[in-house]
């Protein structure tokens, strides 16, 4: 009886640890992701650094908060994760929770940190790091981009997961920060490259800005959806020789 209650409060522990392991990295990816993309008068940042940041941010996150939580950092990818059965539901509804707290008061350290005026400006004028569709982009084009590049970070993701790489884990922070930098310099300007509801929701919470927001709620979780199940059910499957990792198939 003891052990079993040993075991409980141990279980509950990590938990809580996971809770708050994705709630600071979802926070480090919007502050530190969202102040590489300010611009005013004064400072400029290019798309390219943009991308460039949010990749390298991504890296950061899952080099430190990785080990904790997984680093999801992304209600799409907790769903894949529930999909492919690495997480339960009530741990995926206890992530999305982590995300959507820490999004929102990383965008809020970064209000609190910068002057307003860089917040928003001419060159801004919905808000810093707020996600919005290209003029020439109709609003379906832009699901469609969403869909589509959500659906390739939910593969890389997959791929990541898969235990036939089970051995090979040690550039996976390396390999998300890549893969989210090319999808930012590729589709950045078109419509702001989002792939992630919270990423999306934090900026237009502070800024009260919520032009084409449902965009960046349907398309990647509608994706990570589609893509999580086909994956699962079409390419992947056990290592060939197992009891050399160590690991059995989720």
């Amino acid at each position: 009886m003891v052990e079993q209650s040993d075991n409980s409060r141990s279980e509950l522990l990590k938990n809580v640890a996971k809770f708050f392991g994705e709630f600071a990295a979802t926070a480090v990816l919007v502050y530190l992701g969202c102040m590489g993309c300010v611009n005013s008068s004064s400072i400029i940042n290019s798309p390219l650094q943009c991308s460039l940041t949010f990749g390298f941010v991504v890296l950061i996150c899952i080099q430190c908060f990785g080990c904790i939580s997984g680093a999801h950092l992304n209600p799409a990818v907790t769903l894949a994760s529930f999909i492919y059965e690495l997480i339960s539901w009530q741990m995926a509804i206890l992530y999305f929770v982590a995300q959507i707290l820490g999004g929102s008061i990383g965008y809020g350290l970064l209000v609190a940190s910068m002057p307003k005026n860089m917040i928003c400006n001419s060159l801004t004028p919905m808000g810093a790091c707020v996600t919005s569709v290209a003029s020439n982009i109709t609003l379906w084009q832009a699901v469609i981009i969403e869909f589509l590049l959500t659906s390739i970070l939910i593969c890389v993701c997959c791929g990541v997961w898969d235990l036939r790489n089970a051995d090979v884990q040690d550039s996976v922070p390396i390999r998300f920060g890549l893969t989210v930098s090319c999808i930012g310099i590729v589709a950045g300007q078109l419509t702001g490259a989002s792939m992630n509801p919270v990423r999306s929701f934090a900026p237009a919470l502070w800024n009260n800005s919520w032009e084409d927001h449902w965009i960046y709620w349907v398309a990647p979780l509608t994706s990570s959806l589609v893509t999580s199940i086909a994956y699962k059910y079409g390419f992947r499957s056990k290592p060939e020789n197992p009891k050399i990792l160590g690991i059995t198939q989720p």
